[in-house]
């Protein structure tokens, strides 16, 4: 089991940032990757990015490419998404979640709201 707890979402204005972060526990995230989706209302949730624990690679959706780097911190067992750039399509509540590495996205946090302005 993993969990998993968001924290960082707000209202920004378009052209703005936020730093996003997920605190993981319950095992070791060796032969995890961690990553961030998210879902606008009335659309079907979607990939932003994720990053494979042990090795640090990352993955990233083309609308986010960019403008969002997703990171991790081993000592802290978090992971992070900046978010620059904003715009008001990226309005959505972002969710982490965690899969093995050539697994379904199994685990997730609750949530967190994201609100950009134009």
């Amino acid at each position: 089991q993993v969990q998993l707890v968001e924290s960082g979402g707000g209202l920004v204005q378009a052209g703005g940032s936020l730093r996003l972060s997920c605190v993981a526990s319950g095992r070791t995230l060796n032969g995890y990757a961690l990553g961030w989706l998210r879902q606008a209302p009335g659309k079907e949730r979607e990939f932003v990015a994720s990053i494979t624990w042990s090795t640090g690679g990352t993955m990233y959706a083309d609308s986010t490419k960019g403008r969002f780097t997703i990171s991790r911190d081993g000592a802290k067992n978090t992971v992070y998404l900046q978010m620059n750039s904003l715009k008001y399509e990226d309005t959505a509540v972002y969710s982490c979640a965690a899969r093995r590495v050539l697994g379904n996205w199994v685990y997730w946090g609750q949530g967190t709201q994201v609100t950009v302005s134009a």
